[in-house]
């Protein structure tokens, strides 16, 4: 798969600012070993302030949630999306990030003039982007994107907690804790597990070598 349906070249910041809306996008879910990549698009309404906005990592979960409800109640507009597990594991980690903010992008109800991208790679977008290395602390409609991708993939962590218990995804929120990866040893990688990751593909290696069936073919 070509990386230029999906990557932008130019990464320079822009000296001016174009007339119109500015969308702010950030992801969450790149690092952990299961599940989707989730992208969020913001735009702020300058006559409806939000108090607190900062980068979501910063934040407890509790602020998280309490600021989740006031952005999509008082941002112009917002969207989450997701690359799936098998689009990752299909076009790798880092497009499957870029495929998944252009479809926050694309989501949005207004179209925005000037998109401002978390980190430093942009993808390939109908209007004017700029890619902000820790903009998610910097902007605050980046902020605001980065608590809706980190919140709604918290909650998928929740709900697919109840489906595969024996994991921990409630907890570790996918990441590779030394408890998920006793997991991982002990049941093999169910089907929410992205087994283009290292220590999936080693803890499937090690249940093949073994002769073991993955224990997680089903929910627990």
């Amino acid at each position: 798969m070509s990386s230029k349906r999906f990557l932008r070249a130019e990464q320079t910041a822009l000296d001016w600012h174009a007339p119109g809306l500015n969308a702010g996008v950030d992801e969450a879910g790149r690092g952990p070993l299961a599940g989707p990549v989730v992208a969020a698009a913001v735009i702020l309404d300058p006559r409806r302030r939000i108090v607190g906005l900062a980068d979501s990592k910063k934040l407890t979960a509790r602020k998280r949630e309490a600021l989740f409800d006031q952005i999509c109640d008082k941002a112009l507009c917002c969207a989450i999306a997701e690359a799936s597990v098998e689009e990752i594991e299909r076009l790798n980690i880092l497009h499957a990030t870029l495929l998944a903010m252009q479809r926050a992008v694309a989501g949005l109800r207004l179209p925005p003039a000037r998109v401002l991208v978390d980190g430093n790679c942009l993808p390939q977008l109908p209007m004017l982007a700029e890619a902000i290395v820790g903009g998610d602390a910097k902007v605050d409609c980046i902020s605001a994107a980065s608590i809706l991708a980190k919140v709604h993939r918290d909650r998928w962590c929740a709900q697919i907690d109840q489906q595969w218990p024996q994991y921990g995804f409630a907890a570790h929120k996918g990441y590779g804790t030394p408890e998920h990866l006793a997991a991982l040893a002990c049941h093999g990688p169910c089907p929410e597990h992205r087994r283009g990751f290292a220590p999936v593909r080693a803890a499937l290696d090690d249940r093949r070598d073994s002769h073991c069936t993955p224990a997680a073919i089903e929910p627990g």
